[in-house]
């Protein structure tokens, strides 16, 4: 009779032992349990393109009319033969953070623009726009005005740093009446500068 009270002892001693240690060994795994986290923070740039028909006095022209054209003397008297020309600037405004390639594109014509050519002329320094006006041909002459020729593109840089403006592009447009130009005719045509990120 004492020896099996003394088994039941001990076998209660043993599973109270075994209980003790699984809590123990369950406390033992949760403190091994660990994270680490990473977090990304995303900001898109920022874009814009600016024109001035002088060369200083920048900002944003919206759809046509656009900025008005300060061409030469005789815009508003042609006669066949006669030429005029036009200067305009684009450049990448201040805060713009990538570069730029401009295509250029018409913008619809209004009134009567036929016998009426052009030609587009990226100067290679800033200068007067005028018979004299030499660089890159952009578009050549005899161009029907109203009218742009495919992939006619140049590049913009952005300011550096790009919290100044980029450095601007200067393009002559020359403009001449044909033989057959009609009296008194009347039109409008606007050129479209489309700038596109890099």
């Amino acid at each position: 009779m004492a020896v099996a009270r003394n088994r039941k002892g001990i076998i209660r001693a043993i599973l109270a032992g075994g209980i003790v240690l699984g809590v123990g060994a369950a406390v033992t795994l949760a403190a091994w349990n660990a994270s680490e986290f990473a977090t990304g923070t995303f900001q898109a740039g920022t874009f814009t393109i600016e024109g001035a028909t002088d060369g200083a006095s920048y900002s944003a022209h919206p759809a046509a009319p656009g900025a008005t054209l300060a061409f030469s003397t005789g815009v508003s008297n042609l006669s066949p033969s006669d030429t005029t020309y036009a200067a305009y600037w684009v450049r990448l405004g201040a805060g713009t953070t990538s570069n730029a390639t401009v295509t250029v594109q018409s913008g619809g014509t209004t009134g009567t623009v036929t016998n009426l050519t052009y030609t587009m002329i990226q100067l290679a320094t800033t200068g007067t726009c005028n018979a004299s006006a030499t660089g890159t041909t952009l578009v050549s002459g005899g161009t029907s005005v109203g009218t742009v020729p495919a992939s006619v593109t140049f590049p913009l840089s952005a300011g550096s740093p790009n919290t100044q403006a980029g450095t601007a592009v200067q393009v002559c447009i020359i403009v001449t009446a044909g033989a057959n130009l009609q009296q008194g005719q009347s039109g409008a045509a606007t050129w479209q500068f489309a700038a596109q990120s890099n």
